[in-house]
């Protein structure tokens, strides 16, 4: 009875979190395979709240992550007519109750620092690893790589993410991501680069919607001062391409993305307006990426086999909480297989019993947010600036926000949940 080794397949924030976690809490010796032959040096910035920030914290990491990442927790939305509709601190609440906010950071920066404290660690990571093979069987899992070399553990992590060959090819081949319906185009801007007035204006996540979509701009880290900006719209689905998304810096291709935004703007008033039109045009990488996620109701493991973060349950960004779920796997996962008398099936059990109904209510969150991305005329957009300018300052005049309202999520728990 026991568990004593594990792979892990994937370096990105989950499985790295995961090796970290494991190592610190037990005396599972783990190995984590990356397909890529280095870290990646692909993605914008993501954003860590609360709940996952105190993670982050309990895994030794916080303030590493801190230094670089960016921690206004400010939103403000704007009009294209040039006034600001309303403002509002998203964590204020939580940041109350249980001492973490939010961190805007580019997704190189957490991997970079996760990376830092598994290499401290001593932990094994191998490179230009891709699985072709997964044998489960009474004894334990053995992975088969392209190379021809293989290994074998007594349980395997599929930390992979939302196109997850371990689910794809053992745990759940009949859960496929689907499109959302959404794509992003997204940069990030050396702060070097852009205007006194606009770095001035750029205190939070600055949020403008319009017709096609929403646009939104946000610093992603403490130090340089580098700048994130991101727009969602509604697409139809790419006829082809990386379904991870692609990066272009071509002259011609990046203006091909930049021209229609532009064209967008052109028409918005305002200090604002500027400067999302300066934003805009300062691009020279632009990043593409349809936004899939994972139907509710898969499969989170099988055998000796449990998937973790987006490999298990991928949702659209729209509630911010992709990197806290997976933190959230990695710490009830590891509580649950310190316990080297419970039977593995049991674990697995127990681990999608506690994680479905908080997974699903995320879910539902991030695919209501993503509501106020899509397609509208001028009328549509009146209504949903009118609706979002009510609940902003009623907010503030009742005082919602300092009762919790739409924060309850972000102090929860998982170390505090019964096993």
């Amino acid at each position: 009875m026991g568990y004593h080794q594990a792979i892990i397949i994937g370096a990105g924030p989950a499985g790295l979190a995961a090796a970290l976690r494991l190592h610190q809490q037990t005396d599972i010796k783990c190995t984590v395979y990356e397909l890529r032959s280095e870290p990646t040096t692909l993605g914008g910035a993501v954003g860590i709240q609360p709940n996952g920030l105190r993670l982050l914290s309990r895994l030794g990491v916080y303030e590493k992550v801190l230094a670089r990442g960016f921690g206004g927790s400010n939103i403000t939305l704007h009009s294209l007519q040039g006034r600001t509709i309303g403002s509002l601190d998203h964590v204020g609440w939580a940041r109350e109750q249980i001492g973490f906010g939010y961190v805007r950071i580019k997704r190189t920066d957490l991997v970079d620092v996760l990376l830092e404290s598994v290499n401290e660690a001593g932990i094994d990571i191998r490179f230009d690893k891709r699985v072709t093979q997964i044998d489960d069987g009474a004894d334990g899992v053995t992975v088969t790589f392209k190379d021809g070399s293989t290994d074998t553990a007594d349980m395997l992590l599929g930390c992979d993410g939302i196109h997850s060959f371990i689910r794809r090819s053992w745990v759940d081949p009949a859960q496929t991501s689907e499109y959302s319906g959404l794509s992003g185009l997204g940069s990030v801007i050396a702060d070097s680069d852009l205007s006194p007035e606009t770095r001035a204006q750029t205190l939070g996540l600055e949020v403008t919607m319009t017709e096609e979509g929403m646009i939104a701009a946000t610093r992603c880290t403490q130090s340089t001062g580098d700048l994130y900006w991101f727009f969602t719209k509604e697409v139809p689905i790419p006829a082809s391409g990386d379904r991870d998304g692609w990066e272009v810096q071509g002259k011609d291709e990046v203006e091909g993305f930049k021209a229609p935004l532009l064209k967008i703007l052109e028409k918005a008033q305002g200090e604002w307006g500027d400067s999302l039109r300066e934003i805009i045009s300062k691009t020279s990488v632009v990043k593409f990426y349809p936004i899939h996620r994972l139907p509710p109701g898969g499969t989170y493991s099988k055998g000796r086999c449990i998937l973790v973060g987006d490999a298990a349950h991928a949702m659209s960004p729209h509630a911010g909480q992709g990197v806290s779920m997976a933190l959230e796997d990695v710490f009830l996962l590891t509580r649950l297989l310190k316990d080297h008398f419970r039977p593995l099936d049991q674990v697995r059990e127990r681990y999608d019993e506690i994680r479905r109904p908080r997974i699903n209510e995320i879910f539902d969150m991030a695919a209501d947010n993503g509501k106020s991305r899509k397609r509208t005329g001028p009328w549509g957009l009146w209504l949903k600036e009118s609706v979002a300018s009510i609940a902003l300052n009623m907010s503030w005049a009742l005082g919602v926000e300092r009762l919790g309202f739409k924060q309850k999520h972000l102090v929860y728990d998982i170390d505090e949940v019964e096993l």
